[in-house]
């Protein structure tokens, strides 16, 4: 497994975890054998779609900037789900990577008076204004995955996710450890930040020179064209970074129709992202855990509705990075096949 800031990256917990740990531990009391059975029915009540807690219904609505066909938002969202059942929650869900859409989706929700919301802010000037107001309406909200920066500025109780600025000089180090010299990375959203920082965090500590290339990442054919052509008139490029799971195997496609010999890193992980790591089609994956930034956030939620707890201090509660490569991918494949990671 790679190290990540000094610290050996792999399956390891994080402050969200513990989270999940304490959580568990205070619904389950002080002694071992009332955890386990505490635990036990928790997990039953689960399988029977029930929830865990005797707290009211709530109702909890998350609003992401996910495109269509984005199987990380997909992951998040069964975190939250899962998260929901567990703690008797009504969960409701939109998403739209417009950023003013994605507003008036916030808004709808608003107006129909949730009990919590859970937004992101990879377009964080569209989405000032709604989150003010949902706050001055008396609902708490909390950001996840993108808007690290303004998610306290904003009014929200935590953020959870990873600092995409950190994620993505992780990957800057990487790639000097893989010994690279020139990167291509690929953003296919434009106006997100999130994608900014990751490739200006890589380019910081890159020792190589690497090259931003934009993309329209609706269309996957204009992605492995644009990928291709340039991989094409510059063989010196020795790698390629790609920002989401989705455009990992389309770069991996590029690669090969172009007669490169580059090698292919993404941002996320998904099934396909760790059979292709597995395979060696990709070097490395960092991975951000997007199962625990969705159910986290409804945890989180339920706990301050419940008990007024806010994790982290007013700091972001992290879940990544993590770098991933081949040896990880072997133990993390079967919860890639479930959907979980």
């Amino acid at each position: 497994m790679a190290r990540v800031g000094g610290v050996r990256a792999g399956v390891r917990a994080t402050g969200a975890v513990l989270a999940v740990v304490l959580g568990a531990a205070t619904l389950a009391g002080c002694s071992s054998t009332g955890g386990k059975r505490a635990e036990e029915r928790a997990a039953a009540a689960e399988a029977r779609g029930r929830a865990a807690v005797s707290t009211p219904k709530w109702t909890f609505a998350m609003v992401t900037h996910s495109g269509d066909g984005d199987t990380f938002w997909d992951i998040v969202q069964k975190g939250a789900e899962e998260a929901a059942v567990k703690d008797n929650i009504d969960f409701l869900y939109a998403k739209s990577d417009e950023g003013q859409q994605q507003a008036q989706l916030v808004q709808s929700y608003i107006d129909k008076g949730v009990d919590g919301l859970i937004v992101t802010l990879a377009k964080p000037d569209a989405m000032k204004a709604v989150v003010a107001k949902a706050t001055a309406a008396g609902i708490p909200v909390i950001t996840v995955n993108s808007g690290s920066e303004q998610s306290k500025q904003f009014g929200a109780l935590t953020h959870i996710g990873q600092n995409e600025s950190i994620a993505g000089e992780a990957v800057g180090d990487e790639l000097d450890k893989r010994g690279k010299k020139k990167a291509l990375c690929v953003l296919h959203e434009q106006g997100n930040v999130g994608h900014e920082q990751r490739c200006a965090g890589a380019k910081k500590t890159f020792d190589g020179t690497m090259q931003n290339l934009y993309v329209d990442g609706t269309n996957m054919p204009d992605v492995q064209a644009s990928i291709e052509a340039k991989l094409q008139t510059d063989k010196s490029i020795d790698a390629v970074v790609t920002l989401g799971a989705p455009f990992a195997d389309t770069a991996v496609k590029a690669k090969e129709t172009a007669g490169s010999k580059a090698e292919i890193d993404t941002f996320d992980l998904n099934e396909a992202v760790a059979g292709s790591l597995k395979a060696g089609r990709l070097g490395f994956a960092v991975d951000q855990q997007p199962y625990l930034q969705g159910y986290e956030a409804v945890d989180l939620l339920w706990l301050y509705r419940y008990n007024a707890d806010v994790l982290g201090g007013g700091l972001p509660v992290l879940t990544g990075p993590q770098i991933i490569d081949k040896q990880d991918a072997a133990e993390l494949e079967k919860f890639a096949e479930r959907g979980t990671r």
